[in-house]
């Protein structure tokens, strides 16, 4: 399965980005289309399966997300409970502390739906995915400091 990766620079920790990463109640705050996303399991203190209801036109849908959390360093998902439109889902957060006190934070995901798409459409639908999110986790890391 074909992954689509891009990057965004937050001025901000990576214990500060992972904690905003983490904060699943804020999600239908910032994320795009997230309506709910509620911990359903943790494990060492962090959420590891969370359960999303998604509405991001023309998708809506509801499924669950397995979480494996690598420190302050990475996150990664899949889908652990298929919903009616997604087949598939992993995702990775990479944080790379930079020298100005800033993280380089790379999104990487995979998507496969159950309507048939062009994998020219499906790879441009994650990379509008991707930079939505990562747009929307640096307005809400940047505008809420603590």
């Amino acid at each position: 399965m074909a992954r689509t990766t891009s990057d965004i620079v937050i001025g901000a920790s990576p214990s500060r980005i992972m904690d905003v990463i983490a904060d699943f109640d804020a999600y239908p705050s910032w994320a795009t289309g997230v309506r709910v996303a509620d911990v359903v399991a943790t494990t060492d203190g962090r959420p590891e399966r969370v359960h999303f209801v998604l509405e991001a036109s023309p998708i809506k849908d509801q499924y669950d997300l397995g979480y494996v959390w690598k420190g302050d360093h990475s996150v990664s998902w899949h889908l652990v409970e298929r919903g009616s439109m997604l087949k598939s889902m992993d995702g990775s957060y990479e944080l790379e502390p930079l020298d100005d006190d800033s993280t380089r934070v790379t999104y990487t995901l995979s998507v496969d739906v159950s309507i048939p798409m062009l994998g020219m459409l499906k790879r441009k639908a994650e990379k509008v995915i991707i930079d939505t999110a990562l747009k929307g986790l640096k307005r809400h890391v940047e505008g809420t400091r603590g």
